[in-house]
């Protein structure tokens, strides 16, 4: 047996079980429509809520950056790659979010292992939704401090652990996503802030699946509870709505100035591009001057849920665009998404331990870009599959 033998066994493990993931590739841009694996087919697994990322002003944005600034900067942020597209990003940001100050961050992911590690340490505690997402946990994990999981969106359950641990601590910190990117439920950040405020806690929400979704004209989860000024830390991505990439950290100003100065992907890690930073400024262009890819959105996820649920579809407790089409056991999952393929829709299976096991599913991802004659395509492929299949009659 080599070293590596295990490796094999565990792959085969998941193929076995249902659970080995299958990558395709796109050969087309960001769209409604997709070229996967050779084959045109409709599009439900995007992040693209509104459109943007193949949007002419965001490419065209690009396309001017680079001639007038390069594409790398070649550097890590805090030593000869902050340049002026990423303070004047950072600065329309806050201004959109409507706070004192924004940091960037190469990804979402990377700004929950930046700001989680800085805030908290070994004699500290985290009171984390059970449900939060992978990076929220590894963040956790870093920071060194006491993890302590709450109930999902259940205050109760919250207030319930905090009572019981945090006389313990030096510091502590709530942390909730916005938006759960795999059942779509929306966290009860109003109460959870009621929460923070009583026991004097810092506050942290990562609004990855809120931003362009909630709030007016997109601006996320605490515009949409009306509470700005009482959430300390808002963690936010630019490659979903926004159609780019990178992350973003709003809030409080002095939380800000010392992630430039603890953050370790804004210390270890080269920033982002100059191409990057100018699409997503033109993606706030659009967002400030219009409201109408928000409605259209959700528009599209209200009349695709109701066809849906219509033919008797379990799309859980989702009340966003993201639609789980839940199915139960992994196996049922892949064959359900294979099937679509080879009806012309492409919608992934999601299984464990992206979800638990047991709640296998078909995540839909409703965007602006879809026309309702998508959507009805999109129906009657899930009603053939669905019928094929006996998950519904």
């Amino acid at each position: 047996m080599t070293k590596t033998d295990w490796i094999k066994q565990e792959i085969e493990g998941l193929q076995t079980a249902g659970l080995y993931n299958r990558i395709r590739t796109i050969g087309s841009p960001q769209g409604a429509w997709l070229v996967v694996d050779g084959k045109r087919v409709l599009n439900f697994c995007s992040n693209n809520y509104l459109g943007l990322a193949n949007h002419p002003q965001l490419t065209a944005a690009a396309k001017k950056a680079i001639d007038e600034l390069g594409i790398g900067p070649a550097a890590v942020r805090s030593i000869a790659g902050t340049m002026t597209l990423h303070v004047e990003l950072e600065r329309r940001l806050a201004a959109f979010k409507g706070v004192a100050a924004a940091i960037t961050f190469q990804s979402g992911f990377n700004a929950n292992l930046a700001t989680i590690p800085a805030l908290v340490g070994k004699e500290d505690i985290i009171f984390s939704d059970r449900l939060n997402h992978a990076s929220i946990i590894d963040g956790c994990r870093l920071s060194g401090a006491k993890i302590i999981a709450y109930e999902h969106c259940d205050v109760a359950s919250l207030e319930a652990q905090i009572k019981e641990n945090l006389a313990q601590y030096r510091r502590a910190i709530i942390i909730t996503d916005g938006v759960f990117s795999m059942d779509g439920d929306v966290a009860p950040l109003d109460k959870i802030c009621a929460v923070a405020q009583k026991y004097d806690i810092l506050l942290m929400v990562d609004d990855a699946h809120g931003e362009g979704v909630l709030g007016k004209g997109g601006r996320g989860i605490v515009d949409h509870f009306g509470l700005h000024g009482k959430v300390d830390v808002e963690v936010g991505t630019l490659s979903k709505a926004f159609g780019v990439v990178g992350g973003v950290v709003a809030g409080s100003p002095v939380v800000v100035e010392w992630l430039r100065q603890r953050g370790r992907p804004f210390l270890f890690s080269s920033a982002v591009t100059v191409p990057d930073a100018a699409a997503c400024i033109a993606a706030l262009d659009i967002l400030e001057a219009s409201t109408e890819l928000v409605d259209r959105l959700w528009d599209n996820a209200n009349y695709f849920k109701a066809g849906m649920k219509e033919l008797g579809f379990d799309t859980g407790l989702s009340t966003t665009p993201i639609t789980p089409v839940m199915l139960g056991e992994a196996p049922l999952a892949q064959q359900f998404s294979r099937e679509l393929f080879e009806a012309g829709v492409f919608a992934m299976a999601i299984g464990y331990p992206t979800v638990p096991q047991g709640k296998a599913r078909i995540r839909v991802m409703i965007s602006a870009a879809h026309g309702k004659d998508d959507l009805d395509k999109g129906l009657e492929a899930f009603a053939a599959v669905g019928r094929k299949l006996s998950v519904i009659k």
